[in-house]
């Protein structure tokens, strides 16, 4: 089946699992080695007494893992030469200044096969070798050292954080692997594998939630707190968000001298059937539905729109997928590349928005309102992903310029906001601040807050109106508390107005009643990768 995106996308990289890359492709040929062997009909077994599809995956997971026949050489055969599919895949479909593709996999890490440490790696070019999985170690430090080793052969890579949100704690903890208080060495080895941070996707984003961010208002977006795999379970938030492991990197800099937690923001849809759409009309994993190619029959809708009581998870904490855009010179595998490596990305919860952040110490007034402003941004500034410079004399605070736009096919834009992470002696602070808001609405003295946008959605046929908001927002704004000792962290966020979410445009499509338990709309946003300050003197 040939698909086509309605909005083509600039960059790609499909991501399989690395563990038995092929293996399921080889199972669903009745004729090959697996299937005829006694763990094919075994699994098939399995497979056939299952309905549900989310459970049919796991079922056919535990399979896998537990077979002997996956270690034959035979079965690594399978994996080479699916890894070799993949990557004459890539090359085949890269069309420089046009389309450019990544060669990449996804190590899936499941430490007690209770929560996430999954990582995505990009290769930048057009070789690679074999991946390293999970089933060789289940440890990110022994991932970088593949990635080290490869790099000294010049094939360079890095690794992406997914899925945070799921990682019960874990995936920023203050220790190693191995349950030691983080080092320097450990700081530097993960700030040069991981520079980008995965903060939006399918099961959910990955910057906050309100136990962790009470104050935000915007906290309680897209949330899903179950751990993966074990989706039964709630996880621990505290080290599984970006915004409080970004406090906790300004920490651990603090003591070693060096930050782990220095990373870009991107997003991916983590759709599970070779899908790309990111519209709030589709939906992720294994069920993998996109209404202009295979929409959900009504019995699938129902099953959809369960509520809690009738299935624990219900597919109702899942959301629809994350996009990554990337300021690069040009469409190609080294400009995008090197955006990545420099951390000059941002990420979305699925809309097109664009998004851009610069910071410096004597950017002058009214310097946005100039045609060649971007050219002076990065002349006197630094884009964001970067540190700001040592602060000039006699400045009081940075000066941070921040633009963005509305997707040209989506909803306009309520509000750009600033989150500011920073150190008061040893306590991680935050706050949020709104920079710039349409409509002419101002934040009110008394509550800190601003008046809300309004809401056009009608959720009888799950459509909105763009006759409120804007459709671009942009401002220039100085921290009013600035503390020239306190080492702070600096991201943009940019919130859309109102839309119907997923389980509403599902319901209205088959006249189903709307889910109690889900919002019926939602605010799509975007996150700029952050700007960090450090004083001179820790």
């Amino acid at each position: 089946m040939k698909v086509q995106r309605h909005d083509p996308l600039d960059f790609l990289a499909v991501t399989d699992h690395a563990e038995f890359m092929g293996v399921l492709n080889q199972l669903d040929d009745p004729n090959s080695y697996l299937s005829l062997s006694e763990f094919g009909r075994l699994y098939r077994e399995q497979i056939a007494v299952v309905t549900d599809r989310r459970d049919q995956g796991e079922a056919a997971m535990r399979s896998l893992k537990k077979s002997p026949v996956l270690q034959t050489p035979y079965t690594k055969d399978v994996m080479r030469s699916e890894w070799g599919r993949q990557i004459a895949m890539a090359n085949a479909n890269y069309r420089p200044g046009k389309f450019t593709t990544f060669i990449g996999y996804e190590w899936t890490s499941h430490p007690q096969d209770r929560y996430n440490l999954h990582r995505n790696v990009i290769f930048r070019g057009d070789t690679a070798p074999m991946p390293f999985s999970a089933t060789d170690s289940l440890r990110p430090e022994d991932l970088w050292s593949y990635l080290e080793a490869n790099r000294a052969q010049g094939i360079e890579a890095l690794a992406i954080p997914h899925n945070g949100n799921a990682s019960e704690g874990n995936m920023w903890a203050w220790t190693d692997s191995d349950g030691r208080q983080i080092s320097a060495d450990y700081a530097r080895r993960r700030a040069a594998n991981e520079p980008l941070n995965e903060i939006a996707q399918g099961k959910g984003q990955s910057e906050t939630m309100p136990a962790m961010s009470p104050a935000d208002e915007f906290a309680n977006f897209e949330v899903m707190d179950r751990l993966v795999p074990r989706l039964d379970l709630k996880g621990s938030p505290p080290g599984s968000y970006v915004r409080d492991a970004l406090g906790r990197g300004l920490l651990i800099q603090r003591r070693t001298g060096v930050n782990p937690y220095k990373f870009g923001a991107v997003g991916g849809t983590d759709f599970h059937n070779g899908l790309t759409t990111s519209a709030e009309n589709a939906l992720i994993l294994a069920f993998g539905f996109d209404p202009d190619v295979n929409p959900p029959s009504r019995k699938e809708a129902q099953f959809l729109l369960q509520e809690p009581a009738a299935m624990n998870p219900p597919p109702l904490i899942l959301g629809s997928g994350g996009l990554t855009g990337v300021w690069a010179e040009r469409n190609d595998r080294p400009s995008i590349y090197a955006a990545m490596r420099r951390r000059e990305t941002f990420s979305t919860s699925g809309t097109r928005i664009k998004v851009r952040l610069f910071g410096g110490w004597d950017y002058p007034n009214g310097l946005m309102q100039r045609d060649n402003w971007v050219r002076n941004a990065y002349a006197r500034g630094v884009p964001m992903g970067s540190d700001l410079p040592a602060r000039a004399k006699n400045t009081a605070a940075p000066r941070l310029l921040i633009w963005a736009a509305k997707d040209p096919n989506g909803a306009n834009l309520d509000r750009v906001q600033i989150v500011k992470v920073w150190l008061d002696g040893d306590q991680q602070r935050e706050r949020v601040f709104d920079v710039a808001l349409s409509n002419g609405r101002r934040v009110n003295p008394t509550t800190g807050k601003a008046p809300p946008v309004g809401n056009t959605v009608d959720l009888n046929t799950a459509t909105y109106r763009n006759d409120i908001g804007a459709v671009q927002l942009a401002t220039e704004w100085t921290d009013p508390t600035f503390d020239a000792a306190q080492p702070a962290v600096f991201y943009v966020r940019v919130i859309e107005i109102p839309t119907p979410r997923w389980s509403t445009i599902l319901a209205a499509r088959y006249q189903l009643p709307l889910p109690k338990s889900s919002p019926a709309t939602l605010q799509e946003r975007a996150w700029s990768s952050p700007i960090w300050y450090m004083p001179e003197k820790l």
